[in-house]
């Protein structure tokens, strides 16, 4: 599967607390629609699919909510995207293409809710790696 292209189409942030106290830290990522897309200025052999999608992060207790929606543009052949898209008439997915698929999602949608949270002051959804001085 080749990544073609990703947008975000909305983005919605909300800080409704300081106090984070309790605070638990809850993602999820939601695919709502995957449909085949024509298009005349790609010249390849693939076919193209869409993926619309929402990513959230909840910070409870009632703290701040962030919610970033867009779409995922990805080609194969025919034959596996006529499998992706029967799969899809009972809102499954094969699970090495949700993987492939959540791991396009998380990598642009982590950059963009962590620049979010850094500017709202809100603690990072994931751990970032840091250093610490030793025992030596």
């Amino acid at each position: 599967m080749k990544f073609i292209g990703f947008n975000f189409n909305k983005i919605n942030v909300e800080k409704t607390s300081t106090n984070f106290e309790d605070l638990k830290i809850k993602t999820n990522i939601d695919v709502s629609e995957i449909k085949k897309v024509k298009s005349d200025f790609l010249k390849q052999k693939d076919e193209l699919i869409n993926i619309d999608f929402t990513y959230n992060i909840d910070y409870n207790p009632k703290i701040a909510k962030i919610k970033l929606s867009g779409n995922v543009i990805l080609a194969d052949k025919l034959k596996t995207i006529k499998e992706i898209l029967k799969k899809w008439e009972d809102k499954k997915m094969e699970e090495d293409f949700k993987i492939n698929l959540f791991n396009i999602i998380l990598r642009k949608s982590n950059l963009k809710a962590m620049q979010l949270e850094d500017e709202l002051n809100l603690p990072l959804h994931i751990n970032l790696p840091f250093l610490k001085k030793g025992d030596n």
